[in-house]
């Protein structure tokens, strides 16, 4: 019997594995390298990257195992041979330039850094289709269980519009352009300049807003939401709750729309140019709201199965096909 994992999607987990040789080659070159960029380590960045394009990789690997044979799965096969080459090519100028001692990102100082920052930028445009495509089909597909097959649908969008936040960060900045652009364009930052003072290990922004937390809550939807659905079918065994098909998708269910809203704060309070460690009194409010939204969708979802027993009927609706 072959491997599970043998079914995969073979170029995006090829690409996910390089992506791991990657991490491990570029966090030595963390420890051997002094040089910085932007106030940052040089090998930060493709690190980073190289950690994040490897657990991306093998969801989206996984996921295109889940289509069903024939057109949606030739279909998916190419949508995935495009993220992965498109992929492939990102990290190809990230790392590139680090090896240069070059910021990658936003960078238009000579007539090179700039070919490679559109060149960059040529490539996510690529990267964010093919997985349009693979949401696309994800969404027409019956696969798996109805509370990992919505974790799924939901994570595939959600990521879809996490990296479509990229986008954002390559538009010109307030200074910019009363300055005038001349070496940058577009910054992570909103109300502060790239560079300043950071977070450790993730290097947000902590005095000012960071588009690149909101890019980095939607993309990881793919891995967070199907692990959940996963765990709790694998806890359904133990626990008699969530034995009941019907309260899983409803916590499923929770935990999307909840994921979906926390992206949308996050990227309200990006854009405001307010730190994440430092929330204002109306983001602390939003996010109280969201917590006790949460936890009465929770407690909804676990006494689906009490009232099942007693309207069985009205229920059954919600595991058809």
């Amino acid at each position: 019997m072959p491997a599970v994992w043998r079914t995969w999607h073979r170029p995006l987990v090829v690409f996910s594995l390089l992506m791991i040789a990657s991490t491990v080659l570029t966090g030595i070159g963390l420890v051997v390298d002094d040089r910085t960029v932007v106030g940052s380590p040089v090998w930060f960045k493709p690190f980073k990257f190289s950690v994040s394009f490897a657990a991306y990789g093998l969801s989206l690997a996984w996921m295109l195992s889940l289509l069903p044979k024939g057109r949606a799965a030739t279909v998916g096969k190419w949508a995935g041979n495009v993220v992965a080459a498109a992929s492939v090519g990102e990290m190809v100028l990230i790392a590139g330039q680090a090896a240069r001692g070059r910021r990658s990102h936003f960078n238009i100082e000579t007539s090179l850094d700039a070919s490679v920052f559109a060149a960059m930028g040529l490539t996510v445009v690529v990267l964010w289709l093919g997985s349009l495509v693979i949401a696309v089909l994800l969404l027409r597909a019956r696969i798996l269980e109805r509370a990992t097959s919505l974790a799924v649908k939901a994570g595939a969008v959600l990521a879809l519009a996490g990296t479509g936040l990229g986008f954002l960060m390559t538009q010109p900045t307030a200074a910019q352009l009363k300055a005038g652009i001349t070496d940058t364009v577009g910054a992570h930052g909103v109300g502060v300049a790239d560079g300043g003072p950071a977070m450790p290990v993730t290097g947000w922004a902590t005095t000012g807003g960071d588009l690149r937390i909101p890019h980095f809550v939607g993309m990881h939807s793919l891995q967070l939401l199907p692990l959940l659905a996963l765990l709790l079918l694998a806890l359904a065994p133990h626990v008699a709750r969530l034995a009941d098909p019907v309260v899983r998708l409803r916590l499923t269910a929770v935990a999307a729309a909840s994921y979906a809203a926390l992206l949308g704060l996050v990227t309200w309070q990006a854009l405001r140019g307010q730190a994440l460690v430092r929330p204002d009194g109306v983001t602390l409010v939003a996010a109280d709201v969201l917590v006790a939204a949460t936890a009465v969708g929770v407690v909804l979802a676990l006494r689906a199965r009490t009232v099942r027993q007693q309207q069985p009927g009205q229920y059954d609706k919600e595991l058809a096909a």
